[in-house]
């Protein structure tokens, strides 16, 4: 609710500005759209496996840690490091990109497009917050932990907050490093993969400040304002490439390398396919 109240606030904006257009009004309604899907497909098939497989892992456990709320921060922290590399696989591996790129797809930039959601999104986060479950932090935690990390990247997808002290650019994420990270801007792809701190960029080698103006959406634009094509689009364009990669070598690394895989690879590109795509 709060975010639709900041959504009312950058539409008011965008027609002050003279930018606010029925595309950008049904790129919005559509961001929703996919939410509702998201969501429907959680309750009904993902999170009964997310709660399984949580409450089932940590019965592996290593250590009680409990949940004090020293347990609860550093959790926080600890899952805040691992959405960094589960962010960072969903860009860089084929097969979980197809869905992610439902969320880049957007040529706009505002507080709607956090809610773009592809289907298996909810998927990724159980492989990498599993082994927080066998450190022996608490399901109940690590959901919290995971949800912490998600609502607070939701008030970074925005324009009308540009950067912000030096000491907090330094350390947090930010509207100006998120917007970054949706930019399809070649010196901005692949970039600022952090949650709620930046520091994991800066340290792992993938951060970009904001400096030239940011072209959002993806390299190859779908185009689309259609809820369907928007939630399918990853899969079919995986599943095209994947059928006429020419071999098994092919077909793997359709399916397992990153999206420039043809690029950077011996495989010969498909007629009329930028690199990139």
């Amino acid at each position: 609710m709060i975010a639709l109240g900041v959504l009312a606030l950058e539409m008011i904006r965008y027609a002050f500005s003279r930018k606010l257009s029925w595309s950008l009004a049904g790129d919005s309604v559509t961001n929703y759209i996919t939410l509702t899907l998201f969501l429907v497909l959680s309750a009904a098939l993902l999170a009964t496996l997310y709660l399984g497989v949580y409450f089932f892992v940590a019965e592996f456990a290593i250590f009680d840690i409990g949940t004090s709320w020293v347990a609860v921060v550093v959790c926080v922290v600890l899952a805040d490091l691992t959405y960094y590399w589960e962010h960072r696989f969903t860009h860089r591996v084929n097969i979980a990109w197809a869905t992610h790129t439902v969320h880049h797809s957007s040529p706009n930039f505002n507080i709607s497009v956090a809610y773009r959601f592809g289907p298996l999104d909810g998927l990724w986060p159980i492989p990498f917050h599993t082994p927080l479950l066998l450190l022996g932090f608490d399901p109940v935690v690590v959901l919290f932990a995971e949800v912490v990390v998600q609502e607070y990247q939701t008030f970074l997808h925005t324009e009308a907050v540009g950067k912000l002290p030096r000491p907090v650019e330094a350390i947090m994420n930010t509207p100006s490093h998120h917007r970054v990270h949706h930019g399809s801007n070649p010196e901005y792809l692949d970039k600022n993969y952090g949650g709620i701190f930046i520091v994991w960029d800066r340290l792992f080698g993938t951060y970009a400040e904001e400096k030239t103006k940011v072209t959002y959406g993806l390299v190859t634009p779908i185009n689309s304002i259609n809820p369907i094509v928007v939630w399918f689009h990853g899969f079919y364009l995986l599943g095209k490439d994947a059928i006429s990669a020419g071999g098994m070598r092919n077909t793997l690394k359709a399916l397992f390398d990153p999206p420039d895989w043809r690029s950077k690879s011996k495989a010969e590109p498909l007629p009329n396919q930028t690199p990139a795509e």
